[in-house]
């Protein structure tokens, strides 16, 4: 079987799913170009809780997790299925950590919006991970190197969110301009990730320029983490969209894959 790649997709606002527009259409393109999955291994800014969870549920709920944006969202619904084998197949190679198979969760927007554009068929089956926001980043880093083994059985694994994501700096108007601040930060990540140089990752609140400012959030940081710890040092690396959105919103893809 051939090994399946680690993605990483920038979500920006879910208003994107609404769209045809330079992000969805990346998104798309990733789901065509990528081998077909088994199942897909989801890690979503949006599942931000105490102590780690999978979803384990055979129909998963779609997520509204949004405010008063656009009616249209709240019809949306992405309705692939669960996988409580899956569910605990993650749990098993995650432990000593303690995770709970989750029956409440479901998709939040960070997972729907994305998976619904690069695999629209929705008959693919999904679980989420949740993110502990108690642990350290290199803890979240170390985390996801035990989920590599899933990448040689037919599973996908996802991680969506944004590397810079200041929501009290968006400028509405719909422009991949950004501050100077966002653009260091964006530099210094890209050229870590490139280089595979992860301990300024991990420090990236004292060594990244402008962190406080660039990566407020640590839910919406942490997915990197993910893919980098899933992904291993034989993976070719392609960057793909690398623009922003409303000025403070980082819309960065990436593909980590087996060099052919």
């Amino acid at each position: 079987m051939q090994r399946m790649p680690v993605v990483y997709f920038g979500h920006g606002s879910p208003t994107n799913v609404l769209e045809d527009n330079v992000f969805t259409r990346d998104w798309q393109e990733v789901g065509r170009t990528v081998p077909p999955p088994k199942a897909i291994l989801c890690i979503s800014a949006h599942w931000f809780t105490r102590g780690t969870g999978v979803t384990a549920m055979e129909e998963p709920r779609t997520i509204h997790d949004f405010g008063p944006l656009s009616p249209d969202l709240f019809k949306q619904y992405y309705r692939a299925p669960g996988s409580p084998d899956l569910a605990k197949r993650v749990a098993d190679l995650l432990k000593p950590v303690s995770v709970a198979l989750d029956q409440e969760w479901g998709f939040d927007h960070g997972c729907w919006t994305v998976l619904s554009k690069a695999f629209p068929e929705a008959d693919i089956p999904i679980v989420q991970l949740s993110i502990d926001a108690i642990k350290p980043p290199r803890w979240h880093y170390e985390l996801a190197q035990k989920l590599r083994p899933l990448r040689d059985e037919g599973v996908l694994i996802v991680a969506s969110g944004n590397i810079v994501h200041n929501l009290g700096r968006l400028e509405w108007s719909d422009t991949d301009k950004t501050y100077d601040w966002g653009t260091a930060f964006r530099d210094f990540m890209v050229k870590n990730i490139h280089a595979r140089t992860i301990e300024p990752i991990l420090n990236y609140q004292t060594e990244g320029p402008n962190a406080a400012i660039a990566a407020p959030d640590r839910d919406h940081f942490y997915p990197i983490l993910y893919a980098l710890g899933a992904s291993d040092a034989e993976d070719s690396i392609e960057l793909r969209t690398d623009r922003f959105q409303f000025k403070s919103i980082h819309m960065a893809s990436f593909v980590f894959s087996q060099a052919a």
